[in-house]
């Protein structure tokens, strides 16, 4: 398990050239660069929540297999959003994840709510992609990216009307922010040997708070995996966390959107 994120950007690479062929980037780009403005904005969103509950659509990781292997779009996603979410966060990765662009095209229409594409973004090609299908934003991850590469990847996701959530899972990748996103996320999973300690969050918000204090329109701040208990979203809340970004505790229920309505009620008496 320690190499696996190796593995899945090693295959994320293959994947993208394959698409690449298919057809080229400057293709996607006309077509991106016909597309009206997104009225969508996730950071508005969840900075504007009492909750700040980021739904997410998955339906097997690599640490745990299928969590959800029939679960459809379709039923999950509106479900959500009449559960409580501020925000969707879609799994696109289709080997490790069982995931697809589809799942955000099939839901786009059914809801108002912001999409994030999560994904391991490594090449522009997917941010195009993520803007035909709907999403309103895009996961950039530290671990996988130079800070230039970063900058890159999150320069463009602006230039065509996509955000970014930034992930990182360490202090040492804090020097990212200078890539200006729009959201800063702790992934309190470790990318390499998919081992959650929700504690990383904790770990993390002192010096998280410490970065972005003097960065203009600062990045709002996000927690990852691990949450499945609604007194850790409040402590989380206390140290400086908006969002909180929750898929497993979900989607391993029989009927997720309640899972939600569930734990939100709990959250807010």
């Amino acid at each position: 398990m320690e190499d696996i994120l190796k593995e899945i950007v090693a295959h994320k690479q293959t994947e993208v050239a394959e698409h690449k062929a298919v057809v080229p980037s400057e293709g996607l780009r006309d077509l991106v660069d016909t597309l009206p403005p997104s009225p969508r904005s996730m950071k508005a969103s969840l900075a504007a929540s009492s909750t700040g509950i980021i739904s997410e659509f998955k339906r097997k990781s690599p640490s745990k297999g299928w969590i959800n292997e029939n679960a459809r779009p379709s039923e999950v996603i509106p479900a959500y959003w009449g559960g409580g979410a501020s925000a969707l966060s879609i799994l696109t990765d289709e080997r490790f994840f069982g995931g697809s662009l589809k799942d955000i095209k099939a839901v786009r229409p059914l809801i108002q709510l912001p999409i994030l594409r999560k994904d391991f973004i490594i090449d522009e090609h997917q941010l195009y992609e993520a803007r035909l299908s709907g999403a309103d934003a895009v996961l950039l991850i530290a671990s996988c990216l130079t800070k230039d590469q970063c900058c890159e990847l999150a320069t463009i996701a602006h230039e065509i009307g996509l955000e970014v959530l930034l992930e990182i899972h360490r202090e040492e990748e804090l020097p990212y922010v200078c890539c200006k996103p729009d959201m800063l996320g702790v992934n309190n999973r470790h990318l390499g040997s998919f081992v959650t300690d929700v504690q990383n969050s904790f770990r993390l918000a002192e010096a998280l708070k410490q970065t972005v204090k003097d960065v203009a329109d600062a990045p709002l701040l996000i927690s990852e995996s691990g949450i499945s208990k609604p007194e850790i979203v409040r402590q989380l809340r206390e140290v400086g966390y908006q969002g909180f970004l929750m898929g497993e505790a979900f989607m391993k229920e029989l009927l997720p959107g309640m899972a939600l309505k569930r734990f939100i009620s709990a959250l807010v008496p």
